[in-house]
C-alpha cells in the first residue's frame, strides 16, 4: 500500500510520543455550536503523524470524543446510530461484559466518571510541566472565549524517574512499553517481534486496518465504521481506563509467598509478569535478567513461546503470555493477530521507592490507552476471554495475575521442572493487584474529520 496521509492522521495514533509528562483534560458540552466553535478553534493546534525533523516540540495536543459527545454535537442522528453499538453504549454500559465488577464496578470509580458526562478527553503530552500549564491556560482561555465546554476535571500522569532520567517503568518496578505492533504504512522503528509472525519465522507489518478505520484489516474487510465514510478513514477507537496500583498489597503478597518459593522473591516477581523487573523476557533467560537482551531491539520482543508449552520458562498464565499469547495458541499465531491493540499510556500517582513503605490507599496507577479499530473484537476480547477468564490459555477460570479483578479468590499456576531453583509453585488468594477507577470509550477522528465536525458538515447522506 501507498504510504498513509500522516498529517490527516492524529499524532496520538500514528506515534508513542515518549513524552515525559501529561494532562488528560475532560470536557462537556453544553451547547452544540459554540462547542463545535471551540472545535475550530483548536484545529490548528492537534499534533498530526507528520515526522518531528527538527526534534520533539515541547507540547502536543489531541482530541477524542465519547458517543455522548458526539451527539452533544449534534452530529446526525443516522451517523450516530452507525456508530459499533459497544462505542454508542460506552464502557460503563459494558461492566458485565468487562469483567468490572465487585471492587472495580462502576459504583465504585471516580466521581467522573460515573454520571456519563465526559463528552471529550483532550491530551497535553509534554516536555516538561511548564510546558503542560502553559499549553492548559491556553486550552482554558479557548474555552472561555467560545464558552464551548465546561472543563469536568483532569488527570496528570508522569513517567517515573530514576537518577533524574524520565524511565519506562511503572509502580510495581517492571520496566513497561514494550512490544506495540507494526501496522502496514506506519512509518517507525522496527522491531522483529512486534508485527505478526510469518511461516518462515520472520516477522512482518499487521494490515493497517488493525489499527485505523477505512483501510483493510487482517480478514481483509474494512472494520465497522461510522457514516459517512470521510468521518471515519484514518480515525480510530481509544479506551481509556484509570488502573490504580495497589503496590502495598502487591510487595506483601510476593514477599509472603516467595518465602515458600525455592527461586526466590525476584524469580517469582518474572514469573507472574513474564519478564524480569528490567525487562529480560523470561522465554529468552529464564534463570536471570540480562540488560543485553534488553537493550537489544533485535531481541527483547523478538521470541516465541512455541517451544515451551509447558511453561516451565514463561508460565502459560504470566501476564505478557495471556495478553500476547504469540504462537502459543498454535497455528503459528494467526489466531491472535486480529486482537493486537496499539497501547499508549503513562503512570500517575508518587513513584514510592523499594525501601519506602506504600499505602494502597495514596492515588498511584497507570493511565492505560489502547488504540483499535475494533473495541469489540480487540480490546473486549482481550479483557473477557484473556484476562477475566483462562480457557484459551488452558487455565480454566484463572484470570490474569496481575490485572484480574481476583477478588481474594484467584490463583495463579508456576509451572516448573525437577530443579531446585525453577520448582513449580501455586499461588491461590490473589487479590486485586489492580483496580478500575473510571474510564470510557473514546473515537479519535482524523484532522479532515475534526474540521467537519467543527463546521457541522457531517452528512450521512
Amino acid at each position: 500500500m501507498s504510504k498513509l496521509n500522516e498529517t490527516d492522521i492524529q499524532g496520538f495514533v500514528l506515534r508513542g510520543y515518549n513524552l515525559p509528562f501529561a494532562r488528560y483534560v475532560f470536557l462537556h458540552f453544553e451547547d452544540a455550536a459554540r462547542a463545535r466553535a471551540l472545535i475550530g478553534r483548536l484545529l490548528p493546534i492537534i499534533t498530526t503523524g507528520q515526522r518531528w525533523d527538527h526534534g520533539k516540540p515541547q507540547r502536543t495536543v489531541n482530541i477524542a470524543f465519547t458517543h455522548l459527545g458526539l451527539a452533544a454535537l449534534e452530529l446526525p442522528l443516522a451517523t450516530l446510530l452507525s456508530f459499533p453499538v459497544e462505542f454508542q453504549q460506552g464502557m460503563k454500559s459494558r461492566a458485565a461484559i468487562l469483567g468490572d465488577t465487585g471492587l472495580n464496578s462502576p459504583e465504585r470509580w471516580d466521581e467522573l466518571w460515573r454520571e456519563n458526562r465526559v463528552h471529550a478527553w483532550v491530551a497535553i503530552n509534554g516536555q516538561s510541566m511548564a510546558a503542560i500549564d502553559a499549553s492548559s491556560a491556553s486550552l482554558r482561555s479557548l474555552i472561555q472565549e467560545t464558552g464551548g465546554a465546561v472543563e469536568l476535571g483532569s488527570q496528570d500522569a508522569a513517567a517515573i524517574v530514576d537518577a533524574g532520567k524520565p524511565t519506562t517503568r511503572e509502580h510495581f518496578g517492571f520496566t513497561d512499553g514494550f512490544g506495540n505492533p507494526d501496522y502496514l504504512g506506519v512509518e517507525r522503528t522496527k522491531q522483529p517481534g512486534q508485527g505478526k509472525l510469518m511461516a518462515d519465522g520472520t516477522w512482518a507489518p499487521l494490515a493497517t486496518g488493525e489499527l485505523l478505520l477505512g483501510y483493510a484489516d487482517e480478514a481483509g474487510e474494512l472494520p465497522v465504521a461510522p457514516i459517512p465514510h470521510i468521518l471515519a478513514t484514518n480515525g480510530t477507537f481509544m479506551v481509556y481506563r484509570k488502573l490504580h496500583q495497589n503496590v502495598a498489597t502487591f510487595r506483601a503478597y510476593l514477599k509472603d509467598h516467595s518465602a515458600q518459593y525455592g527461586g526466590g522473591e525476584e524469580k517469582l516477581a518474572a514469573k507472574f509478569i513474564g519478564r524480569w523487573r528490567d525487562g529480560t523476557p523470561l522465554e529468552l533467560s529464564p534463570d536471570k535478567p540480562d540488560s543485553s537482551i534488553v537493550q537489544d531491539p533485535n531481541r527483547n520482543v523478538n521470541f516465541t513461546y512455541g517451544s515451551d508449552p509447558e511453561g516451565t520458562r514463561c508460565p502459560i498464565g504470566a501476564h505478557i503470555r495471556r495478553v500476547h499469547p504469540r504462537d502459543a495458541f498454535g497455528f503459528n499465531g494467526r489466531l491472535i493477530d486480529r486482537r493486537r491493540m496499539t497501547r499508549r499510556g503513562l503512570p500517575y500517582g508518587r513513584p514510592v521507592a523499594a525501601n519506602e513503605p506504600a499505602s494502597d490507599r495514596e492515588e498511584r496507577g497507570v493511565i492505560f490507552m489502547a488504540l483499535n479499530a475494533s473495541l469489540s473484537r480487540q480490546f473486549e476480547f482481550v479483557q473477557q476471554q484473556w484476562v477475566e477468564y483462562g480457557n484459551d490459555a488452558h487455565q480454566g477460570n484463572d484470570k490474569d495475575m496481575l490485572m484480574g479483578n481476583h477478588g481474594g479468590q484467584g490463583k495463579f499456576v508456576v509451572q516448573g521442572d525437577t530443579t531446585a531453583t525453577n520448582p513449580p509453585f501455586i499461588c491461590s488468594n490473589l487479590p486485586n493487584f489492580v483496580e478500575l477507577r473510571g474510564g470510557d470509550y473514546f473515537f479519535l477522528p482524523s484532522i479532515t474529520a475534526l474540521g467537519m465536525i467543527a463546521m457541522g458538515l457531517v452528512d450521512p447522506r
